[in-house]
C-alpha cells in the first residue's frame, strides 16, 4: 500500500508543480482558477471508475466458487 502510494504522489507532484508554474488565466469557469483542480478531477475521476467496475465485477461478474458442481449435481 506504501508503494502504491509514494508511485502515486511521484507522478501527482510534477503534474501539481507544472499545472502551478503554467497557469492560463482563459478560463471560462469559476473553477478553472482553482489550483491543480483539474489534476484532482482526474484522480477522483479514475478512482470512481475503479471502485465502480471493481463493484460490477463482484456483484455481476463472479460466481460463486461452487458454480459449475450445483450444475452437476442437478442433472
Amino acid at each position: 500500500m506504501r508503494r502504491r502510494l509514494l508511485i502515486v504522489l511521484i507522478v501527482l507532484i510534477p503534474l501539481v508543480i507544472i499545472d502551478l508554474l503554467w497557469r492560463e488565466s482563459h478560463g471560462h469557469f469559476a473553477w478553472s482558477g482553482i489550483p491543480a483542480f483539474y489534476a484532482l478531477l482526474g484522480l477522483i475521476g479514475c478512482v470512481v471508475i475503479v471502485l465502480i467496475s471493481k463493484w460490477l465485477g463482484h456483484h455481476w461478474l463472479q460466481k460463486e466458487h461452487d458454480y459449475y458442481e450445483e450444475e452437476r449435481l442437478d442433472e
